[in-house]
């Protein structure tokens, strides 16, 4: 490996947005490298090509360089190394090279290349179909995220780019802009992307990936998960109280929340291919699911009493003998994934799960899988507060009445608001629920073994 790829491979693992934590890094290599502005302070786009065990991942690197001693001490937090500068510089002194999202001077250009609809070099800026973009805004990275970075740009824009490269268009992108033609209300507007051609290793074919997407800033937006976990808290404080007394009651905003995945719902339907899963398409989806509960049941023995339980449920959807509608959907969906604006409830993220690659994200699905993603974040906005509290059988008890209520206000919500009726289709929406519990107890005994307590307390309650 060159200087520069050694700083990467200890830099990289570093990121909360990195795949591959807890795994060696075996090479790395700079698949490619693109000169976005030259000399010094100088920026270049990098996709970098990591390699652990039998994986391998493609990451990019917005990579800002600068004169040693040159580095303002705003940015000395995003210093990545000190390394010999790049052929084209010509020079023999070195450079320290730095993550350059946190450089507001040079995410300025991004913006204004977007704006321009500007090809630099094999980069692709491009401002969405009857869009004007407003340039000279300042950026600000947005904490807290786990496999993205987002820049905020003023109080106008939110430049999300994706870290973990999969080739072809990002379904984030793909979807926004779809529902964008039928002026979704429960979208944050796409304003541009920036793209670049990567070739698919599973084709050998070269297609243009999504480096990041530009959509609106909504600046009055409440976090969902936020929202319900202050209705839980207010509960917690009275637990004697039914859920629908205590202030804060969540149920209201459950309600529309499901009328509003509903109306998306629909909406990428008119707009997006759909079709039907076969009898047998969902027998093999059901043995999917088998499979995953074998493996959690090795990994995780509390999960053993629930096992037959769990098995006659995937068993029931693999034996249907009618076809089942599917359609693109969300595909990630909880209440991390929802705002609350003073319009109404938006989605974000409709990129799916980040880990798989965008050909199978892209696949149709049950809207009820969406349904059943957040119904578990409901569980869980409800129990993650009892990690440690589980001996007060007071807000055990109110735990799972908030979840109950706010699961029905949900469905109830999505029915009327135009979805299939989850009352109705249980056998379907049961297996999808139960499937999202079991992959949540892998997960949980993976990277968060205390919050364990939080999915096998839903499966005791879900099964009975």
């Amino acid at each position: 490996m060159t200087q520069l790829e050694e700083l990467l491979a200890t830099w990289l693992p570093a990121q909360r947005w990195f795949a591959g934590k807890g795994t060696a890094i075996d090479t790395l290599r700079i698949d490619s490298d693109h000169i976005l502005l030259p000399g010094l302070p100088g920026l270049r786009l990098l996709v970098a090509e990591v390699v652990q065990g039998s994986r391998t991942d493609r990451y990019q690197v917005l990579l800002g360089m600068r004169a040693v001693g040159a580095v303002p001490d705003e940015l000395v937090h995003a210093v990545i190394g000190t390394c010999p500068a790049p052929a084209d510089l010509d020079s023999p002194a070195p450079v320290v090279v730095y993550d350059a999202a946190h450089d507001a001077a040079m995410t300025g250009h991004l913006l204004s290349w977007i704006a321009e609809n500007r090809d630099v070099g094999a980069v692709r800026f491009r401002a969405a179909p009857g869009t004007e973009v407003r340039t000279g805004l300042r950026s600000l990275v947005i904490t807290g995220e786990q496999s993205n970075t987002s820049l905020v740009y003023g109080e106008e824009y939110v430049l999300k780019m994706f870290r973990r490269l999969w080739p072809g268009t990002n379904p984030d992108l793909e979807l926004t802009s779809a529902l964008a033609t039928v002026d979704s209300p429960h979208i944050a507007r796409p304003h541009g992307w920036i793209d670049v051609d990567l070739v698919d290793p599973a084709s050998g074919r070269t297609v243009p990936t999504t480096l990041a997407m530009l959509q609106t800033y909504l600046r009055s937006a409440t976090d969902g998960w936020v929202l319900a976990a202050t209705s839980v808290r207010d509960l917690y404080a009275s637990p004697e109280l039914a859920p629908s007394e205590a202030g804060g009651d969540f149920a209201g905003e459950a309600q529309r929340l499901g009328a509003a995945t509903a109306a998306v719902h629909r909406d990428l339907a008119r707009v997006l291919p759909t079709g039907v899963l076969s009898p047998e398409g969902q027998a093999h989806l059901a043995a999917t699911m088998m499979a995953r509960l074998h493996t959690a049941v090795d990994e995780v023995p509390e999960l053993a009493p629930y096992a037959e339980t769990l098995y006659s449920a995937f068993e029931a959807l693999g034996n249907t003998s009618t076809d089942l509608p599917v359609q693109r959907i969300h595909g990630d969906y909880h209440l991390g994934q929802v705002v609350r604006t003073d319009a109404g409830w938006v989605l974000l993220d409709f990129e799916g799960e980040p880990a798989v690659p965008v050909s199978e994200r892209q696949k149709l699905s049950s809207p009820l899988r969406d349904v059943a993603g957040m119904l578990r974040s409901f569980d869980y906005a409800a129990r993650y507060q009892l990690v440690g509290r589980t001996d007060n059988p007071a807000l055990v008890t109110a735990a799972r009445a908030w979840a109950q209520r706010n699961r029905e206000a949900f469905c109830a919500g999505y029915t009327r608001g135009g979805g299939i009726d989850p009352d109705l289709h249980q056998v379907v929406l049961r297996a999808f629920e139960y499937d999202k519990a079991v992959y949540e107890v892998l997960y949980e005994a993976r990277h968060r073994p205390h919050w364990i307590s939080i999915p096998l307390d839903s499966i005791t309650a879900l099964t009975g």
